[in-house]
């Protein structure tokens, strides 16, 4: 190899090691989010609602992505059964903090955080999923445009030989309530937006079931739909299994039964689909 190969190989392989080095600055996790705290603003627009359960490791990423949704943002951080620093990260980032000691149990902190909320939007999101402001914003910019519910336009997985279950019930309560053009898309995921005007309809206690407060949104004629697409679920860790049931999935599960139990409520046995005319008083 000559001398100007030689130079033209090193040269490409520095050019290489730089564009990686850019990259790996860039990734939300590495940014030094920690350096740059802020306040909530005393009149916002937005407000950001994150739940977090021993999050220290990822906290401060979080907040700093919700930062960045709009100039006029308060950031709330429900941090609840933590036994790590969680909660003083979270102030020292300058966010609103609720503490519980014992934890909440599987979207609570939803409700608590709606409930001291102040802001028109509010946009919901976790602890541990480090998603940065250009992602977050399309959802508060849906609202600010006349949306009530701003979905996550991200079923899960759908392409397995055997559908996940939770998948499943999204795509089958949307189907049953009139919206197959929801697809999988729910409250179950985040992120989301709602608007003050879904948050005054449906109260900040249903939130914490969402399947339900899905139902509930779309029955009463909220203007629901699907704005932009975070596949969180490559973001989750492997949730823990006790004696081989997946507990979180048994919770959602019967949340999207209860959501099936208001929709016969409120259109009938049938949810308001026809018999197609059978003579059922014929039959012994």
């Amino acid at each position: 190899m000559s001398l100007k190969q030689r130079k033209r190989t090193s040269a490409r392989r520095s050019g290489r090691r730089a564009s990686q080095a850019v990259r790996r600055n860039l990734r939300p996790q590495q940014q030094p989010a920690e350096a740059l705290p802020a306040v909530n603003h005393p009149e916002p627009v937005v407000s950001v609602i994150i739940p977090a359960m021993n999050e220290a490791r990822t906290i401060a990423a979080v907040i700093a992505g919700a930062r960045g949704v709009h100039p006029r943002c308060e950031v709330i951080v429900i941090v609840n059964g933590s036994a790590d620093n969680t909660a003083e990260i979270a102030h020292r980032m300058g966010a609103k903090v609720i503490t519980f000691p014992q934890p909440l149990g599987h979207d609570v902190g939803r409700s608590v955080g709606a409930e001291a909320a102040r802001g028109d939007i509010l946009l919901f999101t976790d602890g541990d999923l480090v998603i940065s402001a250009a992602e977050l914003r399309p959802f508060v910019e849906a609202v600010g445009s006349g949306a009530d519910v701003a979905l996550n336009d991200y079923s899960g997985p759908v392409r397995g030989r055997i559908a996940h279950p939770v998948i499943l019930s999204k795509y089958t309560l949307n189907v049953m309530l009139g919206r197959p053009d929801l697809n999988g898309y729910s409250l179950t995921a985040v992120p989301h937006a709602l608007s003050r005007k879904a948050l005054t309809a449906l109260g900040s206690a249903i939130l914490s079931r969402p399947p339900l407060a899905h139902a509930r949104a779309v029955l009463d004629g909220l203007k629901v739909k699907a704005v932009h697409k975070v596949p969180v679920g490559r973001m989750n860790a492997v949730r823990r299994k006790e004696d081989g049931r997946d507990l979180l999935q048994e919770v959602i599960l019967s949340d999207h039964l209860e959501a099936m139990g208001l929709l016969l409520e409120r259109r009938g046995e049938r949810a308001g689909y026809s018999d197609a005319g059978r003579r059922r008083e014929m039959v012994r």
